[in-house]
């Protein structure tokens, strides 16, 4: 069965993605968080919503810093510590967190765990990258935008 074609969303309400975009560059170019957190995280979401281009995008841009056998564990990050250094699992900690908001209310116990790795602008930013990118998520899945992997 042919799959559907399904709208750019980007090219139809560019404006929308100017803004969106605008967020995705103040979070890549104007917070401290290293750029490769900042794609680990991007990267868990987009594992936890299931959008294929953001999976196929962040898995590329991590693979660039990131050794692969990294990169393959991340969704049991939590079951090989010793991969990720206490700042990046409470990274993915918070990101799994925010993300799953609906299931789990952003805990007071997984905030004071964030708030303990984090600067207070640090924890703002971080979870402004989350947010942003369960935006991209729910634009990407949907519309199903096209991944660079070839068969």
């Amino acid at each position: 069965m042919e799959e559907m074609k399904r709208l750019v969303w980007y090219e139809v309400a560019p404006k929308g993605a100017q803004a969106l975009f605008g967020v995705h560059r103040y979070i890549t170019t104007g917070t401290n968080l290293p750029e490769e957190m900042i794609h680990l995280v991007f990267l868990r979401v987009s594992q936890i919503n299931g959008c294929a281009h953001c999976i196929d995008l962040h898995t590329r841009d991590l693979l660039k810093t990131m050794p692969l056998d990294k990169v393959v564990l991340l969704p049991v990050w939590a079951e090989v510590p010793h991969l990720f250094d206490a700042r990046y699992r409470a990274a993915l900690a918070w990101a799994e967190e925010v993300t799953r908001v609906s299931e789990t209310h952003a805990s007071d116990e997984a905030y004071a765990a964030a708030a303990t790795a984090f600067e207070p602008r640090d924890l703002a930013d971080l979870t402004i990258a989350i947010a942003a990118m369960n935006a991209f998520n729910r634009l990407g899945a949907p519309f199903r935008l096209p991944v660079q992997a070839k068969s």
